[in-house]
């Protein structure tokens, strides 16, 4: 298959270097040049938790190239990141090409579907996954559990989606299809919300969070918050209990640090607004306070304030 990669950070460098090197023709675009060129004259490297692959064959560029014979497209930019990569993506890119977007958070979906209505949509969630950039063209991955895969409007059949899955798997990557894909964006999102924000403005690792009392309290508010608004509008949780669930998650996450603390502490703007920025707003809707999130975002977003000074 002919597939096009969007956004080569560490994410989607691990997708297109599985992915070329079990055989398929990949496109890899990014904004980094020095990744760009690294790339196209080294080839990429993958440093994971079972081996090391070096993948040589992947055509990169800065540039959004033609990319109308492509069988699919994996948008894997930061969510902040999305709309404009969508808008100068989709001249380039044939109605009948599958779009999948892959990114923490809400709302990924609803941006893709506002700029490409026409093209059959399909939301992913990486679970389990631990990556970083280490220098361009190589890419530390420390965990990978499995890749879902599911279409974002029941209304299609998604007739191309199995022969998509088909094609993950042949890169190594464990990807299933699951009907309910909204769910498990929310589940995400609560790990995300309880973990990603907390971390950053605490300056700690999640192990580090877990194991202080009021760190860990504050977290778990965050969480509440953003369950209850899941709650409202009817999200069917695959638990009964979240609080175990994220406690689980983040015992499993170990001394990872969450990619939105990565990006506060190297003072580059961070997902806030998709993630804990994400509740409040929803909650509004249906007058529920949410005094956590509220002062997560505060505090990063005046941080934010300080690199545009």
């Amino acid at each position: 298959m002919k597939i096009a990669i969007i956004g080569t950070g560490a994410m989607g460098s691990i997708y297109a270097a599985r992915f070329s090197k079990a055989g398929h023709e990949v496109i890899a675009i990014d904004i980094w040049k020095d990744h760009v060129d690294y790339i196209n004259k080294n080839g990429l490297m993958i440093e994971g938790p079972d081996e090391t692959i070096i993948a040589k064959n992947i055509q990169a560029s800065t540039k959004i190239l033609d990319l109308k014979e492509c069988d699919f497209c994996v948008i894997a930019t930061k969510a902040l990141n999305l709309e404009q990569s969508i808008k100068n993506l989709k001249d380039q890119i044939d109605l009948s090409t599958p779009i999948i977007t892959i990114q923490n958070g809400l709302g990924a979906g609803d941006i893709v579907m506002k700029h490409m209505p026409k093209n059959e949509i399909i939301l992913g969630v990486a679970e389990g996954f631990g990556a970083s950039l280490k220098a361009p063209g190589h890419v530390i991955h420390t965990a990978n559990k499995q890749i879902r895969l599911g279409l974002i409007s029941k209304k299609r059949k998604g007739r191309k989606l199995e022969n998509i899955v088909s094609t993950w798997r042949s890169g190594g990557l464990k990807t299933e299809i699951y009907e309910d894909i909204e769910q498990l964006v929310w589940e995400k999102l609560l790990c995300n919300v309880t973990l990603s924000g907390p971390c950053s403005i605490f300056g700690c690792n999640v192990k580090g969070l877990l194991n202080n009392k009021e760190y860990w309290a504050f977290a778990l508010n965050c969480m509440q918050e953003a369950y209850s608004i899941g709650l409202v509008k009817g999200i069917l949780f695959s638990f009964e209990d979240p609080i175990n669930y994220v406690t689980e998650f983040a015992k499993r996450v170990g001394s990872a640090k969450p990619s939105m603390l990565q990006d506060f502490e190297t003072k580059k703007k961070t997902e806030i607004d998709f993630i804990n920025g994400a509740i409040p707003p929803l909650a509004a809707k249906y007058q529920i306070p949410t005094p956590f999130n509220d002062h997560v975002c505060r505090v990063i977003h005046e941080a934010e304030k300080q690199l545009k000074a």
